[in-house]
């Protein structure tokens, strides 16, 4: 029975786990698969700056040039559009239905985005929230 459930979401992809890791038992490189693996896609695709591949400079989101700045209904529709961009460009395994930013927190500038999204060959549909911080580096400790 695992094998036909394993072949019948195949096409979903299976690769090196993201963060990359290896495990403690037999000290082999953790793999992801399924479902689990084009969420981290999604989390690599945007959590990437164009340019930070050497050799796939145009690889990334590219929303991290959103950082620092006002929350506005402008820049919500900016960064929704550079995501649905960049997903529909670099992860061809989803169609990408909606892009929302859920909820923000000005005080500690925070955004949460809600991705829905479908498999293109099952059309069974999945969400991702991504948590992007506009005030990178600020969340830190200060009673050190």
């Amino acid at each position: 029975m695992d094998n036909i459930a394993h072949n019948d979401t195949a096409f979903l992809g299976s690769g090196w786990a993201f963060p990359v890791s290896f495990s403690a038992d037999n000290h082999q490189l953790n793999l992801s698969a399924n479902e689990t693996n084009i969420n981290e896609s999604i989390n690599v695709i945007l959590n990437t700056r164009k340019g930070e591949r050497t050799l796939e400079a145009e690889f990334g989101s590219g929303i991290q040039q959103f950082m620092f700045k006002k929350i506005d209904s402008t820049l919500k529709g900016e960064i929704i559009e550079t995501i649905k961009f960049a997903l529909l460009r670099y992860e061809p395994r989803i169609l990408v239905q909606d892009v929302r930013v859920a909820s923000t927190d000005i005080v500690n500038g925070t955004i949460e985005i809600l991705i829905t999204y479908i498999y293109s060959k099952t059309n069974t549909r999945h969400n991702y929230v991504f948590p992007f911080y506009l005030k990178e580096g600020t969340n830190l400790d200060r009673k050190k």
